[in-house]
């Protein structure tokens, strides 16, 4: 500290240097004293009163001097640059012949050398050479030629000065060009004038001195702001990649989800159809839905997932808070929207074999009742005018004995036409239980039969009770063509019903059904050769009449009065029904030969089914082992598993082959399958699961790479940890807290139950009572290692900032990269403290956002 003694032994001042140091030491001031927003003029004058000396020295240091004394007598004026000079001893500077009073009076000479010693203090004692690291010796006369000061600038900032152009013989000209760039780029204001410099023979060596310190704190803070904001790219670097991976994962889920919730709606559809040709139509549909348009969104889905994995621990990598999207649209949302559509799916298609079933049921039963209804109304045709008519009343007793025996065969033809009645309108009610569509015909057709059947048996009641009125006048009756009608009618109407029966449709679903019916139908065949004897005797009846008219010589009319069934008709529906024997036959021997072929898709689909449910259950197993014994490198471990993966992959073909057998079962409309407990929906499921779970194994890889690289973790140490992690692994990737915990101080020191409380707390926050081998991992890491913090990034803006609380976007743009700059320009908060100046940007609670500290 010699120079700071040079005022005791030099009180004298050339008149040259004297005006060199006034304007040097006036403009140093000032350029700090402008923080503060003010400024001097006259250096012993206007640090009279000490104010804006103690200022001075504040701005310098940041410290906070005691509080001045506002008074304008003397007194206030001396004790005010007492503070002052009392601080600068405490800095360890000795102030020899300057006092209070000297400075009070306006001692230009005491003054400038107060300010030489704040300089030399503040400015020039800590600046070293860093080659030599010897303090900053300055040969004024080295500076007289401008080229030192022009070298100077050119050393750190080439682009502001062409040194080449510069001539030594030029002095002034390179002076004032070093001064000008200065003031202008580096922002170092004109301390000096080139023809003072140039004009002296020695320029003063304090103003020099404190003019190239100046460059020193410029270039030293220039160098310390390209630090910080290296720094700070980097950390926003970071920050936009794992912005640009949360759009991207918003924008997936959102799409997926909205899919679902257009999907959904349509599995959720009960529009009943008409027919099974539509109804078939949709299961069409439906198919295509299954194997087009779900298939793309299923690997959708595993996408998002490992997205959304990935993302979170490059959030953990880089000490950032874990990612949270938007409502609605965690993974465990998305989950659940699928499991809803899964269930959608499973119960449309479940509704639309259903409505195939009820659809088919609705048909049979329609055509059986129109069938029904015409052979009745065939039946009733003219019954009414025949119960009505009053031939009773002119016939003979014979005839009227004939007409009661005539009307009592009919009330057997009524009562045997009873059955298919009830039959009619059991039929009709389960066509309106099952909402068959054209229920209003059905019904209206149906109680027409009915009214018309309530008035037959009316009518029939009526004509009863008159022709027994009759009877007791009339006496003789031909019993001969009663017996003939009274056996005709029922034998007429069993073969009615049988043919009936032969030709009724019929609907079965397997071998037993069928073979039910073909016995029931060889049942029916044992019976006629009794029903052709039946048939023989009542023919046997009426060549009976004709015997014992011939013999008697009775002349026939030619109709037995009590019937109208005739041997003709008889012996015409016999050989009908003889006819559709062969017929019925051929038929239920057709749908044999289909049962037959529905049961060997069943076998077809069932060994196909087994085959690939072992394969699916084998793979999933094998996947388990997998991810708990595998060696080698972590490279070499995820080259492996994606050779696993394609694997797998080549199996799909025999995965479509079994949607191949799948959809020829439903086509053939088999609704069970008794060779296997295998549904297509549950094998589906089943690949679905081993797909995600293969990807799911090969992400954990990528993410133990990811956590390795970032981190700087050995391969040895990975190993280390995962041979500690299984050697303790009870479920597959999942290890009990206690002793995984407990296994920790053989990797890392764990200090009391408070320390292993804490480490409980990292490992398993949920308090589950298991550690999966991701989070062991990621604990070991950061215990490690060493991250980036919010404290380092706001220390950076500041230096950025030059000291300042808060920063400019200027100050942004000139620092940091264009892209950079703009997105910390658009996201930092307003500065609002007391030393706020217009623009002012909040760095520090945008550090601390970053960081997951406040909110950005």
């Amino acid at each position: 500290m010699e120079q700071e003694n040079d005022w005791d032994r030099d009180l004298l001042l050339d008149p040259a240097w004297e005006k060199q140091q006034r304007k040097t030491f006036t403009a140093w001031c000032n350029s700090h004293l402008r923080k503060a927003g003010t400024q001097i003029e006259n250096i012993e004058q206007d640090f009279r009163d000490g104010l804006k000396l103690m200022l001075l020295l504040e701005v310098i240091s940041g410290e906070r001097l005691p509080k001045p004394e506002r008074g304008k007598m003397r007194v206030h004026k001396i004790n005010n640059v007492n503070k002052a000079l009392d601080f600068i001893a405490s800095k360890g500077v000795k102030l020899v012949s300057i006092g209070a009073e000297e400075i009070v009076d306006g001692n230009a000479k005491m003054t400038l050398g107060m300010i030489w010693t704040i300089i030399l203090r503040f400015a020039i004692q800590d600046i070293s050479v860093e080659e030599h690291n010897q303090p900053l010796i300055c040969s004024s006369n080295s500076w007289k030629d401008g080229l030192a000061f022009n070298a100077l600038i050119h050393r750190h900032r080439p682009d502001l000065i062409d040194y080449d152009s510069l001539r030594k013989d030029d002095p002034v000209t390179n002076l004032n060009n070093a001064f000008e760039v200065a003031e202008k780029h580096l922002d170092i204001p004109k301390m000096l004038d080139a023809e003072d410099i140039v004009g002296t023979l020695r320029p003063d060596e304090k103003a020099i001195m404190t003019y190239v310190s100046c460059f020193y704190h410029a270039f030293s803070g220039a160098q310390k702001a390209e630090t910080a904001a290296n720094r700070i790219c980097k950390v926003l670097a970071v920050n936009q990649e794992n912005e640009q991976m949360m759009e991207d994962y918003e924008k997936l889920a959102s799409d997926l989800l909205e899919w679902i919730r257009r999907t959904i709606p349509w599995l959720e559809d009960r529009t009943q159809e008409k027919t099974v040709n539509d109804m078939q139509a949709k299961q069409e549909d439906f198919r295509d839905y299954r194997t087009v348009h779900k298939p793309p969104k299923v690997q959708e889905k595993c996408q998002l997932e490992i997205s959304f994995n990935t993302l979170q621990t490059k959030l953990r990598l880089s000490n950032r808070p874990a990612f949270m999207p938007s409502e609605g649209r965690m993974v465990s949302d998305i989950n659940s929207a699928w499991h809803t559509l899964e269930g959608a799916e499973k119960g449309y298609e479940e509704w639309i074999l259903s409505e195939i079933r009820r659809l088919e049921r609705l048909e049979h039963l329609a055509e059986k009742f129109h069938q029904k209804a015409a052979i009745h109304e065939s039946w009733t045709d003219g019954k009414e005018a025949m119960l009505t008519q009053k031939d009773y009343e002119t016939s003979t007793l014979s005839e009227v004995k004939a007409l009661l025996r005539k009307h009592e065969a009919f009330e057997s033809d009524l009562a045997a036409h009873q059955d298919r009645v009830e039959q009619i309108a059991a039929i009709a009610q389960e066509l309106n239980e099952l909402d068959y569509y054209d229920a209003a015909s059905v019904n209206a057709r149906c109680q027409k039969i009915c009214d018309q059947w309530d008035t037959l048996g009316t009518l029939t009641h009526n004509r009863k009770d008159s022709l027994e009125r009759t009877e007791k006048q009339l006496e003789s009756i031909d019993e001969l063509y009663l017996e003939y009608a009274k056996r005709a009618a029922p034998f007429n109407n069993w073969m009615e019903g049988a043919m009936e029966d032969l030709q009724d449709m019929f609907i079965v679903h397997n071998i037993d059904e069928i073979q039910g019916l073909i016995t029931a139908h060889e049942q029916f065949k044992a019976t006629l050769p009794e029903a052709n004897k039946e048939r023989e005797a009542i023919q046997s009846i009426q060549a009976e009449v004709q015997k014992i008219a011939q013999s008697n010589g009775i002349k026939l009319s030619g109709a037995n009065p009590y019937t109208t069934i005739t041997p003709e008709s008889i012996d015409n529906k016999w050989e009908k029904a003889m006819a559709m024997v062969p017929q019925r036959d051929k038929a239920l021997q057709g749908e044999l030969n289909k049962q037959n072929s529905n049961d060997t898709l069943r076998a077809t689909f069932a060994t196909q089914a087994n085959a690939v449910g072992a394969y699916i259950q084998a793979k999933m197993e094998e996947i388990g082992r997998i991810s708990i014994e595998m060696n080698g490198t972590l490279e070499d471990q995820l080259t492996h598993l994606k050779e696993y993966q394609q694997t797998i992959m080549s199996y799909m073909p025999e995965i479509n082959k079994l949607e191949g057998h799948h959809q020829h079962i439903q086509e053939a409309l088999i609704f069970d399958n008794q060779y296997t407990s295998y549904t297509m929906e549950h094998l589906r499921v089943g690949w679905e699961q081993l797909l995600t779970t293969i990807a799911r194994t090969i992400n954990e890889v990528e993410n133990q790479i990811l956590t390795r690289d970032a981190k700087g973790i050995s391969q040895e140490q990975l190993y280390e940890y995962r041979a500690s992690f299984n050697h303790f692994d009870k479920v597959r990737g999942v290890c009990l807290v206690p002793v995984i915990c407990r296994r920790l101080p053989n990797l890392l020191p764990i200090r009391g139950d408070g320390e292993f409380n804490r480490i409980m707390g990292i490992v398993d926050p949920n308090g589950t009572g298991s550690v999966t081998f991701q989070a062991f991992i990621d604990f070991m890491s950061t215990e490690t290692t060493d991250t980036d913090s919010a404290d380092q990034v706001i220390a950076s803006f500041k230096i950025l900032a030059g000291d300042k609380n808060f920063i400019t976007a200027e100050e942004l743009r000139r620092e940091l990269p264009p892209d950079q700059a703009e997105y910390c320009i658009a996201r930092m908060a307003p500065y609002t403290g007391p030393d706020a100046a217009p623009g002012a940007l909040d760095y520090m609670s945008f550090s601390t956002a970053l960081y997951g500290e406040s909110d950005l």
